[in-house]
């Protein structure tokens, strides 16, 4: 069997667009789901079982559940219930950053509890609220030691936005499925799918390493 590059040559200004794609889609999930998770994550060392059950709900079943799944229902399901077609883009974002959100949660959950917890009774003694403390004082300490877990995270997203071509949206893997249909050249196209991940995973892996050895 004859490896055929100029079928990967050809090809390469359409995989470049599906890798753009996918790394909007990681890049734009991962923000979101940060966001949540900080939030998700505090919730869940709150003393109010109000606030503190919800969030361990919210995680449990997100992080229990597969993102295929989560993605399905996102698009199919619940144009059923609101009367409204979901745009794909939509629905991969919001997908996808509600499960990031969920892993997200655990890791500055982990990360505020790794706090000596004479931090919070300094700022307190200060004169600083709670909220004041765990915004000046904690959050900047945890998440200084949860960047290579954010970057693992960003990582894992990355890899699982592949699932969104499910639902018809042309990322990466999408694109490589589109090409094949018309080349039928399985063997070049998805070994260049897998030297861009390749390619992206390790740029992000060499950028989560620079981040944490400025922060140290």
């Amino acid at each position: 069997m004859n490896f055929d590059f100029s079928l990967i040559i050809d090809n390469a200004p359409l995989l470049m667009l599906g890798a753009w794609v996918t790394i909007k889609i990681t890049a734009a999930s991962v923000a979101i789901g940060t966001f949540i998770g900080l939030f998700v994550g505090i919730a869940e060392i709150a003393k109010y079982w109000y606030i503190r059950i919800p969030a361990k709900i919210y995680v449990d079943f997100i992080r229990g559940t597969p993102l295929l799944v989560q993605i399905f229902i996102i698009y199919f399901a619940l144009p059923m219930i609101i009367g409204v077609r979901v745009d794909p883009f939509v629905a991969a974002i919001t997908a996808c950053s509600i499960n990031s959100g969920a892993y997200v949660a655990e890791i500055f959950r982990a990360g505020i509890q790794s706090i000596d917890k004479g931090q919070m009774e300094a700022g307190r003694s200060l004169g600083l609220s709670w909220t004041q403390t765990m915004i000046f004082i904690i959050i900047p300490q945890a998440f200084k030691r949860v960047v290579p877990q954010l970057g693992n995270e960003f990582i894992a997203m990355l890899k699982d936005s592949s699932l969104v071509s499910v639902i018809g949206f042309e990322e990466l893997t999408r694109k490589g499925q589109l090409i094949i249909a018309s080349t039928y050249g399985s063997l070049e196209i998805w070994s260049a799918v897998a030297i861009i991940y390749l390619v992206m995973t390790l740029t992000i892996t060499r950028l989560v390493a620079y981040l944490e050895k400025r922060y140290n």
